[in-house]
């Protein structure tokens, strides 16, 4: 589990392949420390785990599945990656709760600057818009933000802080490059749960009802 405060940028520094998928070596400097081998990181938005180690590098095991849902498989040698490690019994929660499975890859279509801020405007696949609203929590390459505006055809804004766009990699994305989406965890438990009693609509109202006791 995660919260989608990314504690910094890490460096691709070799790939290659495995006997199904890719490994993934990744220099974490400072965030290396006190991992264990089958930790998790979240590593722009996908959740991977420590399969080898040595001192600040880290390797990662890239399933197909994983290659071809996210945006990993478009790395090369010093990419850049969020990275975040899991979260842990007492942190504090700043963002909101990622998993790091990804719903959904989608597009940077412009972006606008406001001084030292910054919005961006995304389109995201049809599959992914029921996962957001407006003013709620939306993760972006692991990065926690919140849904500005909600736009036609499939599209939503959010805005950028400073230190955001310095800390984190969207500071480096230029429209038409990619991104991993992930939807606000509780949200798609409720969505999931309607859509299961869409067929019985007074089920529902007789659950909502007993919640309310």
């Amino acid at each position: 589990m995660f919260t989608g405060l990314v504690e910094g940028m890490a460096t691709v520094v070799e790939r290659c392949a495995g006997q199904a998928g890719e490994q993934l070596w990744v220099d974490l400097g400072p965030f290396a420390k006190g991992l264990q081998l089958g930790d998790s990181v979240c590593t722009s938005g996908v959740c991977l785990s420590v399969a080898a180690q040595r001192e600040n590098l880290v390797r990662y095991d890239v399933s197909p599945e994983t290659l071809d849902k996210s945006t990993l498989g478009g790395l090369g040698v010093g990419s850049k990656v969020n990275v975040e490690r899991s979260l842990r019994l007492g942190d504090r929660l700043g963002g909101h709760f990622l998993s790091g499975h990804v719903d959904g890859l989608g597009t940077l279509l412009a972006t606008e600057q406001q001084g030292d801020f910054a919005v961006y405007r995304f389109a995201t696949p049809p599959s992914f818009w029921p996962f957001l609203v407006a003013k709620g929590s939306v993760g972006i390459d692991g990065v926690s933000l919140t849904v500005a505006e909600m736009l036609p055809n499939f599209e939503f804004s959010v805005a950028l802080i400073p230190e955001t766009l310095s800390r984190t990699t969207l500071g480096q994305l230029q429209p038409g490059d990619a991104v991993n989406l992930e939807g606000d965890l509780l949200g798609k438990y409720v969505l999931r749960y309607l859509q299961l009693h869409q067929t019985n609509p007074e089920s529902l109202a007789e659950t909502l009802s007993a919640l309310e006791k």
